[in-house]
């Protein structure tokens, strides 16, 4: 089977021959595509890519940190995950970020909606609708956020046979560090909803806005290019989460990834 993988190498590549060059909010200058799309199979595979190792107990607790609902870098630290410490405030804090739209979004009459709590009611209870869907763009509360959301809209579809398909939408993607987080971390989503809907992963479907190599990732990325993929690995949970609290609880040992075959990672500087 040919890797899936490949896609994202393509990317990569189209990126560096013919993205458009733009500055950006960092200063550090961008080469640009606008409009990506990108499909990984979940049924027989996980998409954690194999030309760099990613470091997966970062993309397993900073998930089960939105999941929560929480905000503060306190938990992430405490697992020995550091990825969000630049755009912490002094006390930890972050605003209203993911977690918190996630799970305590602002409703006109001034109550709070949780709405992984109700994509799980809607995906047992009416599979069929076209209305699961989770939203992080909270137009009234982005001045707030230490970072406005750059993932902000999935949407869910259980398909006849009981498969579980997610598509995310990402108005702006670092290509090279964050891409590949991203895909791994949607993909683990879709996993633990299944588990808890009685359903089985099935397909994620990736679609980038502004999808961007920076200026100073674009040696590690010929690197990266240099490399061919190995076969995906599988994902399994010794212990299925039942519920939505199971979920907030898990620890990384209940996730085995078995036959991860990578090169060695690649380090490149975060745009802040």
């Amino acid at each position: 089977m040919i890797s899936e993988e490949l896609q994202y190498l393509e990317l990569l590549k189209k990126i560096i021959n013919n993205g458009e060059e733009k500055n950006d909010r960092t200063g550090v200058g961008t080469a640009s595509l606008f409009g990506v799309n990108m499909c990984f199979d979940l049924k027989n595979n996980f998409p954690l890519f194999t030309t760099k190792k990613l470091h997966f107990k970062s993309i397993f607790y900073e998930l089960i940190w939105f999941i929560r609902g929480d905000t503060n870098i306190k938990y992430l630290n405490d697992m020995g995950v550091r990825i969000w410490d630049e755009w912490a405030d002094e006390n930890g804090e972050l605003g209203p970020i993911y977690g918190s739209q996630w799970r305590n979004w602002d409703s006109l009459k001034k109550d709070k909606i949780d709405q992984i709590s109700n994509l799980i009611t809607g995906l047992k209870n009416d599979p069929n609708s076209r209305r699961h869907i989770i939203n992080t763009w909270n137009v009234a509360a982005l001045a707030e956020m230490a970072l406005p959301p750059c993932h902000l809209l999935a949407q869910f579809y259980v398909c006849n046979k009981g498969g579980l398909s997610c598509q995310f939408y990402q108005r702006s993607v670092d290509a090279f560090l964050g891409l590949p987080f991203n895909i791994a971390s949607y993909s683990l989503l879709t996993y633990l909803l299944a588990s808890i809907c009685d359903l089985k992963p099935k397909k994620l479907y990736f679609i980038g806005g502004d999808v961007h190599l920076y200026k100073n990732h674009l040696k590690q990325a010929k690197e990266q290019l240099s490399r061919t993929p190995f076969a995906f690995p599988t994902l399994h949970m010794e212990k299925m989460p039942q519920s939505l609290s199971d979920i907030e609880k898990m620890e990384l040992s209940n996730i085995k990834i078995e036959n991860y075959q990578s090169y060695p990672p690649i380090t490149a500087p975060i745009a802040v």
